[in-house]
């Protein structure tokens, strides 16, 4: 159960690209913890220089400032890695309707810089972030890896061609890549600011400042919401996966089925508030519900998710509480 049964060498390497960011440094973080050497990649265009800043006097950790749309910054930075942790990219899919090349040319180029780096750096295994997104309008649930339908974004696009790309590596160069297909990832550090902000951080930042939140749509849209120490141990899996599980896509999540409203309603009981929300348009790219089957994840890769909403959402709050 957990991650921290999954042994490597002592003298193992690891490079998080997105180092700075929510996922990224949460990476980082346990690894660091679990006494490895770690590399971070990030040029701060999303990520946050605090999230550096915390491990920055901790021996085994390296930081370079550099962007992925730079190819001699991913060759340099998979010099002498083990496993490259790949978490380097834009979210959001309202801000990739509004900025498609640049979705481009960070997700899909920068991804296969990464690749390409790691291939030629003699990397042993590439584990990347990919996303539900990918299932667009199939209308079926759970949501299972090899029924998807049409992509509804930009955002949701890049992440396929990263997909693509992954089975295209392993095939044509033998680099064991491994796609995680993350549902609605939330826990700490995660960015609580700005118009394209994950909708829980969002949700605690308003409710702390009694502020009015805007639902947008009916409230009845259903996430698999999963808590970031499920994504820790997905990728350490992956690492440790066999060669024969390379080249795949892996749903993964918690595998329930939360609604939005009723998210919003349980933020307001813990927190103590009682705010009704503003409903707005439906946003555009939207999926309306998105759960996932995890099993193929459980038999191929052992992941064995331990973190639930109930008992992540817990955690969530009281980090915003003290950090906000």
């Amino acid at each position: 159960m957990g991650y921290e049964n999954v042994i490597f060498p002592k003298e193992t390497k690891f490079l998080v690209t997105g180092a700075a960011g929510f996922i990224g440094s949460n990476l980082v973080e346990a690894l660091l913890n679990m006494g490895y050497q770690v590399r971070g990649l990030d040029n701060f265009s999303i990520g946050k220089k605090e999230n550096v800043e915390e491990f920055i006097d901790n021996p085994n950790y390296e930081f370079i400032e550099g962007d992925i749309r730079n190819f001699e910054t991913c060759l340099s930075a998979c010099e002498g890695i083990d496993y490259v942790l790949h978490q380097a990219a834009w979210g959001s899919v309202p801000r990739s309707i509004d900025m498609p090349l640049l979705y481009e040319e960070i997700n899909i180029k920068g991804t296969l810089n990464m690749m390409e780096a790691a291939r030629q750096s003699g990397v042993k295994k590439f584990v990347y972030a990919s996303s539900s997104s990918v299932y667009g309008d199939e209308p079926n649930l759970p949501k299972k890896e090899g029924r998807e339908g049409n992509l509804l974004s930009p955002y949701a696009l890049t992440k396929m061609a990263n997909e693509e790309y992954g089975k295209l590596y392993t095939k044509l160069y033998g680099l064991d890549t491994y796609g995680l297909r993350y549902f609605n990832v939330f826990g700490k550090r995660q960015d609580p600011n700005g118009v394209y902000a994950a909708v829980i951080p969002k949700f605690i930042k308003q409710l702390l400042n009694d502020e009015q939140t805007t639902i947008y749509g009916d409230g009845k849209q259903s996430r698999d919401f999963t808590y970031i120490e499920n994504v820790i141990e997905a990728n350490l899996k992956a690492c440790k996966a066999t060669h024969e599980a390379a080249g795949e896509v892996y749903n993964i999540a918690y595998g329930g089925r939360e609604y939005l409203i009723d998210i919003y309603h349980v933020l307001c009981k813990t927190l103590g508030k009682d705010i009704k929300p503003i409903f707005g348009p439906e946003r555009k790219g939207d999926i309306k519900h998105s759960n996932a089957d995890i099993s193929k994840a459980k038999e191929v890769l052992g992941y064995d998710p331990e973190w639930s909403f109930e008992r992540g959402i817990v955690e969530a709050i009281e980090w915003y509480r003290e950090n906000l």
